[in-house]
């Protein structure tokens, strides 16, 4: 399969280009490759060998789970990130721009077409003939054939490109809108005539003229669907009010140590049925209304300074009486699935929405982390995953990188239980290298996780718990907007 440039004349250009490097901040950092001790090393040696562990690269999955198909990556060679849905596609995101699956047959899912554009991380969401590919990096201008350039410089881009995908075969880039701080991740709010792209970013600097502190809201970008090209910031709510330089989000450390100062959103996830949402800022967990979409008003903040350090993702029920949030420890490139960091640090925090219209709280209920230890050379952590749509019943499936996929039930918040799981040995037994899945997500039947470094994976979870959601069809799905299963 050919790689379909985004703009004229970019194809030749682009074949030579290389993984773009993101500017830095402390989320979704592919890990870097680092030696590990001898005494790591031998550890990881004699898990392998007593069989607590499974061998580099070795897949193993409990009875319930069956991996149909693996495809390896193609013409992108750059870490993989988000998944989106749409009728019988996949669109898989990647450093380097995207790839689109034809998964009409998941046991042998079909590359339909790959666009190089790189800029980190490149999440994405689709909504009707629209698709949207945030950037994260700083580059020299917001074309597919742009380079990296210091943030320091006035000139540099970074924030959301919009591309129309109408032709599935050919997606054409039709819209770049800057934001400040850029586009870590986005979540779309979608109406009728036009799509509202709430804009998550962070790590201000008082040297970067685009991203300046103090930097406590989010961007709000409103894209008309028929005329895309007019996409533009229509506001910048302020979620963090407060005095002084920082806002009135965690003020981490050295007052909280171990935490991360909130300076913006990681990951917000919205309820457009219920005109809810959940924000996950780096040391806040806030719940806020989006009956105005372009002024959203915060309900309730939360905090958990001794378990949690990086607020990275939020997932509600399908009741909207709670919201799982994520703490991604070590930034997705460190090993924290392992005894010395134990259970309740980089895991999922289980909270009950307790109360009704804007004074509802949350309210912290337990954690959930995988029961598996991973070696030392493993980045593992809790990341991306969705609902499982059963009625009376909250399942999740999610990606912890190097700790694979698994499938939870949190139907008693206060009792969460793994029911099903997927992963891979090690990728190495001496060097911590960044791999494993960086989402995981249900639709339509089946489980795909889109690997770091192996491709695009597709699961099939055969198990009474979960088997009633298989009759729930989607024409589209973008996780972080979630449907209304049942309606």
């Amino acid at each position: 399969m050919g790689v379909v440039a985004a703009c004229t004349g970019l194809l030749a250009a682009l074949l030579t280009a290389v993984p773009a490097a993101a500017t830095p901040d402390p989320g979704d950092a592919p890990a870097t490759e680092q030696k590990i001790s001898r005494g790591a090393q031998a550890e990881a040696a004699e898990a392998i060998a007593a069989g607590e562990i499974p061998g580099q690269d070795e897949i193993v999955h409990s009875d319930n789970i069956e991996h149909l198909v693996n495809i390896p990556k193609d013409a992108l060679p750059g870490t993989n990130s988000d998944l989106a849905f749409q009728g019988k596609y996949a669109f898989a995101g990647n450093y380097d721009g995207f790839r689109i699956f034809d998964i009409s047959r998941p046991k042998a899912p079909k590359t339909v077409a790959q666009v190089l554009c790189p800029g980190s991380q490149n999440d994405i969401s689709v909504s009707g003939d629209l698709l949207f590919l945030s950037t994260d990096s700083s580059r020299s201008d917001s074309s597919c054939n742009s380079t990296t350039q210091p943030a320091t410089e006035k000139s540099s881009w970074e924030g959301m490109k919009v591309f129309d995908i109408s032709d599935i075969r050919n997606p054409k880039y039709v819209a770049a809108v800057e934001t400040a701080c850029g586009s870590h991740t986005h979540t779309l709010v979608p109406e009728r005539r036009n799509v509202y792209v709430y804009v998550s970013s962070y790590s201000p600097s008082a040297s970067y003229p685009d991203c300046q502190p103090p930097h406590d809201g989010i961007s709000v970008i409103k894209v008309p669907r028929k005329a895309p090209e007019r996409a533009a910031v229509v506001s910048f709510p302020v979620l963090f009010p407060g005095e002084g330089p920082d806002g009135g989000g965690n003020p981490g450390s050295p007052t909280n140590p171990g935490v991360s100062k909130t300076t913006g959103c990681h990951d917000i996830t919205v309820l457009p049925d219920k005109d809810l949402a959940a924000g996950a800022c780096m040391g806040d967990g806030i719940l806020f209304s989006i009956k105005d979409p372009e002024n959203p008003k915060v309900i309730d903040q939360v905090q958990d300074n001794v378990n949690f350090a990086f607020w990275h993702s939020a997932t509600f029920n399908q009741k909207a009486d709670k919201v799982v949030f994520t703490d991604e420890l070590g930034g997705g490139g460190a090993a924290t699935c392992n005894a010395e960091i134990g259970p309740d640090r980089g895991a999922d925090g289980i909270y009950d929405i307790v109360g009704k219209g804007d004074k509802r709280k949350l309210v912290f209920r337990s954690y959930f982390k995988i029961p598996r230890h991973q070696a030392d050379t493993e980045n593992c952590v809790a990341h991306n995953g969705s609902l499982i749509p059963v009625k009376g019943k909250d399942l999740m499936v999610q990606a912890w990188y190097q700790g694979g996929v698994s499938v939870w039930d949190f139907t008693n918040s206060s009792k969460p239980k793994e029911i099903a799981y997927f992963e891979r040995g090690p990728i190495s037994t001496t060097t911590l290298v960044g791999g494993g899945a960086w989402s995981a997500y249900y639709y339509n039947g089946y489980i795909y996780s889109n690997d770091i470094a192996k491709g695009f994976d597709v699961l099939k979870l055969s198990d009474r718990r979960t088997d009633p959601a298989k009759r729930i069809r989607l024409d589209e799905l973008n996780v972080q907007t979630q449907p209304d299963y049942f309606d």
